[in-house]
């Protein structure tokens, strides 16, 4: 049995399904709402409080632990944008850069909580199905508390990455393709040998519900740094944790008075997965596509991207690969150099400007949501010899 989560925030009061919105006590819930899975319209559960704050003063006394095992990460820096700005054509365009968090992605404010939690349901092991970013954040912070850990990825994976998931200690395993790692994955969380940081059920739903509540602190944070001023933000999605965690957090600030109207929350992905959902298709059906964008690619939408959209009057955007090259280019030109995926939120911002969904007084925020230190390239030629 669990033991008493005496770390727990006082104002947790339980979780609550975003579809059907039933309460539920505090428990793990790997596969969401029980009644929408077995309905087969799975949903996500979300931490659900009290009251809230009235200070932004300690952003972690609105995070479900908030005295959780750190590394370090957050209070990323807000990188003012002025040449993109003008050459897009809005009033202000700021890059949240969470690339500078310790592993270097936004997936640490995520695996802080995971592995508090995994802690509270004293399990030994957290697992992780992941391309990257994920798998290095959760094999740092499972060593930071003293858990074992084991990323799930596939043959393929990126070798800096590789590296540094196997440098915390952390225990690497192939699947052929990206589903057949989520079923590596169910057949040990149900046999309870493993605690999932991640998704593995089809059809999708979100990551851990205490990991994904970590990420509320990104809009907490943008709202202390820019205040009212923020009309649009640009996250670069796969099945939505981030972007729920942004708007459901701007929904909290909303709730406990620190402002009026919600900016617009966009998701942008690498080919139309969300875009056909939101023009009428089953979010439970399957949208193949091959990028190489490969921190938000996946065939999947989950229904809290969904829920994200409509909470705060977002959008999704396709960014085309090349145009998300340029981006990562020109980014790093202004001095952010990005990994592909972060970079493709600029690209977005392009199109939504250029059909008016973001007016030209914006002031727009884009999520870098990781550095492009960690991708890795080939090089044919030699770097020429000083002389």
């Amino acid at each position: 049995m669990p033991r008493p989560d005496k770390d727990l925030n006082p104002r947790a009061i339980g979780l609550r399904c975003l579809r059907c919105k039933a309460k539920l006590a505090i428990a793990d819930y790997h596969q969401g709402c029980p009644s929408c899975h077995a309905e087969g319209m799975p949903a996500s559960v979300a931490v659900e409080y009290r009251e809230l704050p009235r200070t932004l003063e300690r952003i972690a006394d609105w995070q479900v632990y908030p005295a959780h095992p750190t590394l370090g990460e957050g209070d990323t820096p807000l990188v003012a944008m002025e040449p993109l700005a003008d050459e897009i054509g809005i009033r202000r365009l700021v890059v949240k850069n969470e690339g500078a968090n310790p592993t270097g992605s936004h997936k640490d404010r995520m695996s802080r909580f995971v592995v508090q939690r995994a802690l509270a349901a004293n399990a030994t092991i957290v697992v992780a199905a992941s391309s990257g970013n994920a798998g290095v954040s959760l094999a740092a912070y499972a060593a930071r508390v003293g858990l074992g850990c084991v990323i799930v990825t596939t043959p393929d994976m990126n070798p800096n990455w590789r590296r540094a998931i196997e440098m915390h200690g952390a225990t690497l395993l192939a699947a052929q393709t990206p589903l057949q790692r989520w079923q590596v994955v169910a057949s040990r969380v149900q046999s309870r040998e493993w605690y999932p940081a991640t998704n593995f059920s089809l059809p999708a739903v979100g990551s851990n519900p205490f990991g994904v509540d970590g990420y509320r602190s990104v809009a907490l944070e943008m709202l202390r740094d820019l205040g009212t001023d923020c009309t649009d933000v640009l996250v670069p999605t796969s099945r939505g944790d981030l972007l729920w965690g942004i708007a459901r957090g701007y929904k909290d600030l909303q709730r406990a008075g620190f402002l009026e109207k919600l900016p617009r929350v966009h998701a942008v992905e690498p080919f139309a997965r969300l875009s056909k959902v939101l023009c009428g298709e089953d979010y439970r059906g399957t949208f193949p596509g091959d990028t190489a964008l490969t921190s938000i690619g996946g065939s999947t939408v989950a229904y809290q991207a969904l829920e994200a959209l409509a909470s705060c009057g977002g959008t999704a955007v396709v960014a085309d690969e090349a145009g998300a090259r340029a981006d990562q280019c020109r980014l790093a030109n202004c001095g952010l150099y990005l990994e592909l995926s972060s970079a493709a939120a600029l690209t977005g911002l392009r199109k939504l400007v250029s059909i008016g969904v973001v007016p030209r007084d914006a002031c727009a925020v884009l999520i870098g949501t990781s550095t492009g230190l960690s991708e890795h390239q080939s090089y044919t030629q030699p770097i020429p010899l000083a002389t």
